[in-house]
């Protein structure tokens, strides 16, 4: 359905309706908000248990013998991790350390830089946040409150790995399980993994120039973390140099602790300065740095960087604009040579999976949309096609890992929008292999023939199997809590254009009621709200339990319906996920005359805050109110490589296509009833931008309730905040939507 006339058909249906109070009709009185087994059970549940996710396997890891299964584990109401270790003998589990165990007790700290990390990793994990295992197996390396324990499997025994200088960052075994890097003070050390004898390897950091971590757009929108690698026989480390000096500095304090200083980030807004970036390969013995030869005034973003057993050292850059993309390799003397290229008029996405080095030296594996949506490929050494391994029509995702006998690939795909399924490639061309038969979401880790198949789907609990020679012989165990009530959700597609939508209503619904409506929405790119896991409706359902009918949609901009239907919304934020949300929404009120299209309140976090509150701006026809929560403002205060992909390098401060896209602008236009919601500490989209907008609407005298959370970071990790802060969602919506109505 064309946007314009949706709009149009919402505004005729709306108008008729806009004279009638909410309350027209005989209501159904919800039961209090917090009352036990009452309507608020479910979201109270929601936000104590880590949003369903606290209790459940992660960092599922197979030992390189194929023997044990290693993962990380908390109880159902607990942020604080253990490992645990599930053994293929005795198909029993036990726990092998806890942070307890490792402290002796004392409280755990973090260091400013770590708490950022795990930000860009959307991680409130305490305790055992991380492990690695050595390439033997034998060693388990664990980073801890700024400290590192080395613990022997085999002698039951743990040591710390205690040196000189700040909190080790991002320690790794080298490959021969001798050593082990990270990086301290802004530069990098090695230590001796017997002795714990430490050597520093670089030299010069400072405030704004460091070695061994990745800058800030590389973390949050390059999905890259590493700021340095081994070589695969272990001589040698390449690392990252950063240069922050001309980036702008961000500050965030505490406002409830005036008397702490504030931390300071090198931020790159949309159209300023970003971080210099050059890679350099320093021996481990010790010596000169050789510096990697690339035209960095070109393509100043370096996006990935692979260093494996077959293949030399491999660089992936971008040009700022994002529309050309690189892959180079590097030869010992500095110098590369392009293998690939890959150019998109709008923007080139990046796979954080690909490339991958076949063992033999063969080739390697990339993936690429230039066919009109993601194939896997199978290059040659010199970067040449071989052979496409996923065509476009199998929905591929991204490549899990390698076979031990480099001859295939474990990967992600899916032949639908929606849904993740796990599929073993041979390189040869023989036909992709189906290793589940779930409708569902799943994933897979895997060492040789054995593999631990995690899948979730709509009306079961998540799973863990453990798969040897393919055939199931355990679990593990999830300790994640029951919800008190099951998703009541719907899928269809709907419109002209097939947009998947998800209809939660209310588990006491029955037929010829009538609802107000709650869009829970996303609708930028890189996300869908649509899918196969029951764990994405059980917010929904909890808002449904107070009286409403909760929809999302998936509208062009998503993910995995193809390169053009991503490009939709290229430079255009504003018009195109708003007006697909509508029309979305118009066709399902068409369809199901339970949701009651005069009463429509929408509700979003991040780009889909953004997007809750320009459609209530803009669109007061369709929405009675809405809550934003952490909305980006502006996006010329927005980062660099997010921005620019979708809205293009700003031209100046009056560049037309960020003015239309801005909050600000639309402010002025508020005519229905706004709450927005911004954490003090967020380090993505920051406190500004909640602030920029309440300013703006304040002084065009629109009255809008605007709440600050203390301390919350991008998302909202407090169990206790969290529950108040969702009971406070439904008031809001109560307060302006009203309650069930009688027949319709």
């Amino acid at each position: 359905m064309n946007r314009h006339v949706a709009g149009v058909l919402a505004s005729m249906l709306l108008a008729a309706c806009a004279h009638q109070p909410p309350h027209a009709a005989a209501l159904v009185a919800p039961r209090p908000i917090g009352e036990t087994g009452g309507p608020g059970a479910l979201l109270d549940q929601y936000a104590r248990t880590g949003r369903f996710r606290l209790g459940a396997p992660e960092s599922v890891t197979v030992a390189p013998d194929g023997r044990v299964v290693y993962f990380l584990r908390s109880g159902p109401r607990s942020f604080a991790r253990e490992l645990w270790a599930w053994d293929v003998a005795s198909r029993q589990e036990r726990r092998v350390l806890t942070a307890e165990q490792l402290l002796g007790g004392a409280e755990e700290t973090l260091t400013a830089e770590e708490r950022a990390r795990r930000q860009r990793t959307r991680s409130a994990a305490r305790g055992i946040a991380s492990f690695a295992l050595s390439p033997d197996g034998v060693r388990i390396l664990v980073p801890l409150s700024g400290r590192l324990y080395a613990h022997d499997v085999r002698a039951g025994t743990t040591r710390a790995l205690d040196a000189p200088g700040d909190a080790p960052v991002d320690a790794r075994w080298s490959p021969d399980g001798r050593r082990i890097a990270c990086v301290r003070d802004g530069d990098v050390y090695v230590l001796d993994a017997a002795t714990g004898a430490q050597q520093r390897l670089t030299h010069g950091a400072t405030e704004t120039l460091r070695h061994g971590t990745a800058e800030f757009v590389a973390q949050e929108e390059m999905d890259r973390m590493e700021g340095w690698w081994w070589s695969p026989d272990g001589a040698s480390i390449a690392y990252q140099e950063t240069d922050e000096s001309a980036v702008e500095r961000f500050h965030l304090a505490d406002p409830l602790h005036p008397e702490r200083a504030a931390d300071a980030f090198a931020y790159p807004r949309a159209g300023r300065t970003n971080a210099r970036v050059r890679l350099g390969v320093i021996p481990v013995a010790g010596g000169a740095t050789t510096w990697i030869q690339w035209d960095r005034e070109a393509f100043p973003y370096l996006a990935r960087v692979v260093w494996e057993r077959g293949g030399p050292l491999t660089l992936v850059v971008q040009n700022r604009a994002q529309t050309e993309l690189r892959i180079l390799g590097a030869a010992a003397d500095g110098a590369t040579r392009a293998l690939w290229s890959e150019h998109d008029a709008a923007w080139v996405n990046l796979d954080a999976s690909v490339p991958r080095w076949l063992p033999d030296g063969s080739g390697f594996l990339w993936s690429s949309e230039r066919e009109g949506a993601w194939q896997l490929e199978r290059h040659a050494a010199d970067g040449s096609l071989g052979r496409v391994l996923l065509p476009p029509a199998a929905g591929y995702r991204s490549v899990v890992g390698l076979d031990d006998d480099g001859l295939g690939a474990l990967v992600l795909a899916s032949e639908a929008a929606i849904g993740r399924g796990v599929r073993h490639v041979v390189f040869d061309g023989t036909a992709a292999e189906t290793l589940d038969d779930a409708a569902g979401e799943c994933d897979v880790a895997a060492r040789g023939d054995l593999r631990v198949l995690h899948c979730a789907s709509l009306h079961a609990r998540p799973t863990w199997t453990v798969l040897q020679g393919g055939h199931a012989i355990g679990a593990l165990r999830s300790d994640v809590e029951e919800p008190v009530v099951a998703p009541q959700v719907e899928l269809e597609a709907v419109g002209s254009e097939r947009f998947a939508a998800a209809i939660v209503r209310p588990s006491n619904h029955r037929p010829g009621m009538r609802w107000p409506v709650i869009l829970q929405v996303y609708g930028g790119p890189g996300a869908s709200m649509v899918g196969l896991a029951r764990s994405r409706y059980l917010f929904a359902q909890g808002l449904a339990e107070h009286g409403f009918v909760v929809v999302s949609v998936d509208g062009r901009g998503t993910p995995n319906r193809g390169r053009a239907w991503e490009r939709a919304l290229h430079r255009a934020f504003a018009d195109v996920p708003l007006g697909d949300q509508i029309a979305a929404l118009t066709a399902l009120g068409a369809r199901h005359p339970e949701m009651d299209l005069g009463r429509v309140g929408v509700y979003g976090w991040s780009f889909g805050g953004y997007l809750a509150a320009l459609a209530t701006m803009r669109r007061p026809d369709v929405f009675r109110a809405g809550v934003a929560g952490a909305p980006v403002a502006d996006w010329r205060d927005y980062d660099t490589h997010y921005t620019e992909r979708y809205l293009g390098v700003p031209t100046g401060d009056d560049d037309a296509v960020y003015r239309e896209a801005s909050l600000l602008r639309w402010a002025p236009e508020l005519r229905r009833p706004l709450l927005v919601v911004h954490g003090t500490a967020d380090d993505n989209v920051y406190f500004l931008h909640g602030l920029r907008l309440s300013d703006a609407l304040l002084r065009a005298d629109r009255d809008h309730e605007f709440l600050p959370l203390a301390g919350a970071a991008h998302g909202v990790s407090d169990p206790s905040v969290a529950a108040v802060l969702d009971a406070r969602v439904v008031r809001f919506f109560r307060d302006h939507l009203g309650v069930a109505g009688g027949a319709h």
